[in-house]
């Protein structure tokens, strides 16, 4: 049943409705679903920071399917306005494969996409988010400004300039902003890399649900960020050079936002790269126990899952345990530098199976560096090695995997390797499901297909944009053409290595130091 947007903010706690008069309005856009985006953290962390100013009046904008479908602009859930309106246009990205949105989204509101075709009349149109602080080449066309790092670090110098300028002329405007630390305007490059920004004493940022809602994929759950950063060295993932150097908050801090959350919801979502993993995780706990929490989190860790911890999980109404192996062999765990072993995992299993735990899932990687059928095949044995415990100690426990292709990301220790042939992928994701399958173990693959799109997008430079303004449909039929017609040469992009002295796309972007000072 579709749901009108008055229907949907009439069903919401939390939001902010104020006055458009001498404000300056930014409509905050996350380029897909409502019911993927009000899950966001991020989203929720921008949406307070920035209604807390009270010459700033920010709501949220989404893409629905009825908006692609009917390419019908979009407009915000608090006033109903199109993005025409408002003065400054700030999009949060998560994902590659939502770029395709983000294009769609400035069309369809009338807004040139090319922000070498806008003037004085049309909004500022800045971006952030993990991809964007990655590598943000593939949107720059598009974009008058990225905000490379945490908003919680940009925005002070930020706004302020954007408050004072934004009726001002726009070079100017586009001057000032290219002077904020960690601005990126592609319009005036840089003589330096520009650095990426974070926040050094999390406490001073809590982070936590602002707005609850029943429609959307954690609408039961207050989230609490507990940490960001992770102390892992997963040679394939993102977060570890994004979010560094790790940071967490303190318990104080977690058990007042967990005091506050408690009376709004039933249930706390920890949320951070290895939650398991928090320093001072049995005192956050214990204080939780005291208040009578119960709650889940977003990542554990095999080698890591205290006894008590996993009574509380198990006991505090989580559904599913998820566990990231990544791969099947010894061998290629240690060339991912995953830090782990089969030991660490199937003992999870054993001490998950012990607590009751019905749903178990699995996170496996295919196209890893060095993958062989081998490595393939030990998937599929260490899938049913972990079914057979969970079926001696749970009977009618479901074990699930979720296989993803191997997509080199910008910023990590393998960005200059390239993802595994589509048909190579696609054999071995085949061999995977003929194998356990039959065996009641569920499989959900991602599209390899779309995987090699994804690799595009995230080792892609500034050509990438030409494809994607060419798009006319958001579809894999709609890239190839699109693809075709702009002559990409996807296969540099995504199935070949880059040897030390190519050029990186994102070589405009300082990640900075893995540690704080001191």
């Amino acid at each position: 049943m579709k749901i009108s947007l008055r229907e949907r903010l009439a069903r919401e706690e939390g939001t902010v409705i104020k006055d458009w008069g001498g404000r300056l309005p930014v409509a905050l856009v996350y380029p897909n679903s409502y019911y993927i985006g009000m899950s966001n953290l991020g989203l929720h962390a921008l949406y307070s920071l920035l209604n807390r100013h009270r010459d700033i009046v920010c709501e949220r904008v989404f893409w629905e399917r009825d908006n692609q479908e009917r390419k019908t602009p979009p407009v915000s859930i608090e006033s109903r306005r199109p993005l025409s309106d408002f003065r400054a246009v700030a999009f949060t990205v998560s994902y590659e494969v939502d770029y395709f949105n983000v294009v769609s989204i400035l069309k369809a509101s009338g807004i040139p996409p090319l922000s070498v075709d806008r003037d004085e009349s049309h909004p500022l149109v800045i971006a952030g988010g993990p991809c964007v602080t990655a590598n943000p080449m593939p949107l720059a066309p598009f974009f008058d400004g990225f905000g490379i790092g945490e908003a919680e670090k940009l925005l002070p110098g930020l706004l302020p300039l954007i408050t004072d300028d934004i009726n001002g002329r726009r070079e100017e405007l586009l001057k000032s902003l290219a002077s904020v630390p960690g601005m990126y305007v592609p319009l005036m490059p840089p003589a330096t890399p520009v650095t990426r920004q974070w926040a050094e004493n999390l406490d001073d940022f809590p982070v936590s649900s602002v707005i609850l809602t029943g429609d959307t994929e954690l609408g039961d759950l207050y989230l609490i960020e507990v940490e960001r950063g992770c102390p892992w060295r997963c040679r394939f993932c993102l977060v570890k050079n994004i979010f560094k150097p790790r940071r967490f908050r303190s318990v104080d801090t977690l058990l007042a936002q967990a005091e506050e959350g408690l009376h709004r919801r039933k249930r706390l979502g920890l949320v951070g790269p290895a939650v398991s993993d928090y320093p001072h995780l049995e005192e956050l706990l214990t204080g939780l126990r005291r208040m009578g929490a119960r709650f889940s989190m977003s990542s554990m860790r095999a080698s890591n899952l205290p006894d008590r911890v996993l009574a509380d999980i198990v006991g505090g109404g989580a559904r599913t345990i998820t566990l990231a192996p990544e791969a099947g062999s010894e061998r290629l765990r240690q060339v991912i530098d995953k830090g782990i072993c089969e030991a660490d995992i199937t003992g999870a299993v054993e001490k998950l199976a012990s607590h009751g735990v019905k749903q178990l899932k699995l996170y496996f990687m295919v196209g890893l560096p060095t993958e062989t059928d081998e490595d393939i095949a030990e998937i599929s044995r260490l899938a049913l090695r972990c079914k057979g415990i969970l079926d001696r100690q749970q009977e009618g426990a479901r074990l699930s995997l979720n296989i993803a292709p191997f997509v080199p990301k910008a910023g990590t220790p393998f960005q200059r390797l390239p993802m595994a042939p589509v048909e190579t992928l696609r054999q071995r994701i085949a061999r995977l499901k003929s194998n356990l399958a039959p065996r009641g173990i569920q499989l959900k693959c991602e599209s390899p297909a779309w995987s090699q799109v994804q690799a595009v997008l995230a080792r892609g430079d500034t050509s990438v944009a030409r494809v994607l303004n060419d798009i006319e449909e958001s579809s894999l039929a709609g890239w190839r053409k699109a693809v075709a017609e702009c002559q990409l040469d996807t296969d540099f992009f995504a199935h070949q290595e880059w040897g030390e002295s190519q050029r990186l796309p994102w070589a405009v972007i300082d990640t900075g130091p893995d540690k704080a000072p001191g």
